[in-house]
């Protein structure tokens, strides 16, 4: 499912979060582009290589997942993840039979310091109701075609809780290094409407003969 299938005209603090930008930058006080650069880096690359880096590790020891299943918020903070929006932790294991689904019906609680800022689709209504009424649903629409004999469990996260789906590791990376496994891991994964894919393998080209 694309982002433009969620994109809902803005109200309330998005629109005063843009007159003030606009002031900010008739002022000479913000420039726009470096605004959204902030913004880019901190949706896409600070805040889920965090998470990612919580799920590569919980892959290769298997201490630190018993601890990040059992008490997902003193786990993420022992590897520096911690703060607003990420107090109270839980982490959801995908497994074969078991596929989980996060969304927040009410508004948009998304753990920050694992995740960063949550993308708009996150944020729209439409997801917000249909991954409850539709999950397998909406799955198909992001490309995720699960079986039929696999559960879908829909968690709705809250001013209490926040949820981080801890995917499966794919088969084909015994071989990759806790490093390698943090950067094939996305954010779209730890929300749960994607996997985590393991990289192509590359095909060498055939010596040239002399």
């Amino acid at each position: 499912m694309s982002a433009e299938h969620h994109l809902a005209p803005e109200t309330g603090p998005a629109l005063r979060v843009k007159a003030l930008e606009a002031l900010l930058r008739e002022k000479g006080l913000a420039d726009s582009r470096a605004i959204d650069l902030l913004v880019e880096s901190y949706e896409t690359k600070i805040g889920p290589k965090n998470g990612a880096k919580v799920v590569a590790r919980a892959w290769v020891d298997p201490a630190y997942k018993a601890r990040l299943l059992h008490d997902a918020t003193a786990a993420i903070a022992g590897l520096g993840f911690s703060g607003v929006q990420g107090e109270d932790m839980v982490a959801l294991e995908n497994t074969p039979d078991v596929h989980n689904l996060v969304v927040c019906t009410l508004c948009s609680c998304y753990p920050w310091p694992t995740l960063g800022l949550p993308p708009v689709w996150y944020k729209s209504a439409p997801y917000r109701a249909r991954a409850v009424s539709d999950p397998r649903g909406v799955l198909r629409e992001f490309g995720l075609d699960l079986p039929e004999n696999v559960e879908i469990r829909v968690w709705d996260t809250s001013a209490e809780v926040r949820y981080l789906v801890f995917p499966e590791r794919p088969r084909g990376t015994e071989h990759m290094s806790e490093n390698e496994l943090a950067d094939i891991v996305t954010r779209d994964s730890m929300i749960g409407v994607a996997q985590v894919q393991a990289p192509a393998k590359k095909v060498q080209a055939p010596a040239k003969k002399r």
